[in-house]
């Protein structure tokens, strides 16, 4: 099984993917799982002009804290088995409040409703190109912002 690796300059710690699948792609993966678990207000951010963070942020919301590992578990077994990769890092998977899926390229926010309004990312990053995906979408296909790799998308006006 290939898988990416993400490297790290000792300059500046900045990680940077080596290889592997490209970020819409990787994006694509994640809503696929997320609807495929029920995740709703799904929201899709181009984060390519406006942050070196990643490509692209990937959030939504989950009902209850149950709900928030079975969509991380399904993110992280959709993007293993279909584009051969494992999260860089995760954070909060133990508290099921947010949950921070890491893939260098693409960031996954898995949050309760209550987090996921306390924080606002969508407000914080009110620069980003963004897209919403219904909630009864059956998969990532129509995401227009995935229909091309983020650093060939004209940054947000």
């Amino acid at each position: 099984m290939a898988a990416s690796t993400a490297s790290t300059s000792s300059a500046n710690d900045q990680v940077t993917r080596t290889e592997g699948a490209p970020a819409h792609e990787l994006a694509r993966h994640a809503i696929d799982a997320i609807l495929e678990k029920k995740g709703r207000d799904i929201v899709v951010m181009n984060m390519h002009h406006v942050s070196g963070v990643a490509d692209f942020f990937v959030l939504c919301t989950a009902g209850s804290d149950i709900q928030v590992k079975a969509i991380v578990d399904g993110v992280r077994e959709h993007i293993r088995e279909q584009a051969q990769e494992n999260a860089w890092h995760v954070e909060g998977y133990e508290h099921r409040q947010w949950v921070l899926l890491d893939y260098v390229s693409v960031v996954v926010h898995v949050y309760n409703q209550e987090k996921r309004e306390f924080y606002n990312l969508e407000r914080l990053w009110g620069d980003a190109a963004s897209e919403t995906v219904p909630d009864e979408a059956e998969d990532a296909s129509a995401v227009e912002l995935l229909q091309m790799p983020a650093a060939e998308q004209e940054p947000a006006a």
